[in-house]
């Protein structure tokens, strides 16, 4: 996601200075004209506006907090793009405040196909007057709306990935229903298109599914990790979120008992039909679940 994101602002005419962990991902952007840095402390002096797109909260608090952040221009606008727990992107706002930096949590959605076209869903917490300074930085990359304070961006996030993880499943399930049943599944697929059930899932995922294409665009290990998230978060809340529980629980069988972890969330197909049953008229009054 880092990469694309990086060339559309390249291409917008902003100044980009980047860094990785893995140095050579870093590298690969020298030819689209950005500048290679060798540590994050080096990738934020004298920035106005730092981004992060990183893996997961813990590696996000190390390279901002251990010797990065503090390298940055005073005042400097911190917006960070990785998905991570609400709690910790809070945690993080009130830090990087601290020091006299700007934050704005701005995760994303759309994929890899939306970084590269530049039309990503950028849902930002902070401050407003933040925001608005954000926006023509954003702008190359997605739309960006903002949703509240701090923590805000990421609440959203979790809320989008709620809808995908669920929506994969109903689109796997009809899918499976439609063959299962002797009708064509593309067909079907197909026919429902741009009715009430149309949705990116049926047209993107619905396809991989078709096709059987199950190359990681949106990894399964990373969607787990979105889904604790969530569930985490509701448990703060003192909520349940009965659907969320029971996919994922199905994506922790696709990784853990299919080694599916590093396939495709659209893979979450392959657990449904390998659980699915077919079921006798007598087997239907005390049928309560499919599938381990």
């Amino acid at each position: 996601m880092g990469a694309p994101m990086a060339r559309r602002l390249l291409a917008a005419g902003f100044s980009v200075t980047a860094w990785n962990r893995t140095r050579a991902k870093a590298e690969a952007l020298a030819a689209d004209g950005a500048h290679i840095a060798a540590t994050p402390a080096e990738a934020v002096a004298g920035a106005h506006a730092v981004i992060t797109m990183l893996e997961s909260g813990p590696v996000v608090t190390s390279v901002l907090f251990e010797g990065g952040a503090a390298a940055a221009k005073p005042g400097a606008l911190f917006i960070d793009m990785s998905s991570i727990p609400p709690s910790l992107a809070r945690d993080h706002a009130e830090r990087l405040r601290a020091m006299g930096f700007r934050p704005i949590d701005a995760p994303v959605s759309g994929g890899t196909v939306g970084a590269e076209a530049g039309t990503l869903a950028i849902m930002a917490g902070g401050e407003r007057a933040d925001f608005e300074e954000a926006v023509p930085i954003l702008a190359p990359m997605g739309r960006a709306v903002l949703v509240g304070p701090s923590g805000s961006g990421q609440l959203a996030k979790l809320a989008n990935q709620i809808i995908v993880a669920i929506n994969i499943g109903a689109v796997a399930e009809a899918l499976i229903l439609a063959e299962k049943g002797g009708a064509d599944p593309a067909a079907v697929r197909e026919a429902i298109r741009g009715g009430f059930a149309e949705s990116r899932i049926l047209e993107v995922h619905g396809e991989r599914m078709l096709k059987r294409d199950f190359a990681p665009r949106g990894r399964v290990n990373v969607h787990i990790k979105d889904l604790e998230a969530i569930l985490a978060t509701a448990a703060e809340i003192g909520i349940r979120l009965p659907l969320t529980e029971e996919v994922h629980r199905r994506f922790l069988d696709l990784r853990d008992r299919m080694g599916g972890g590093d396939l495709d969330h659209s893979a979450l197909f392959l657990q449904l039909e390998a659980t699915a049953s077919v079921l006798s008229a007598a087997d239907l009054p005390k049928a309560g679940r499919f599938g381990p």
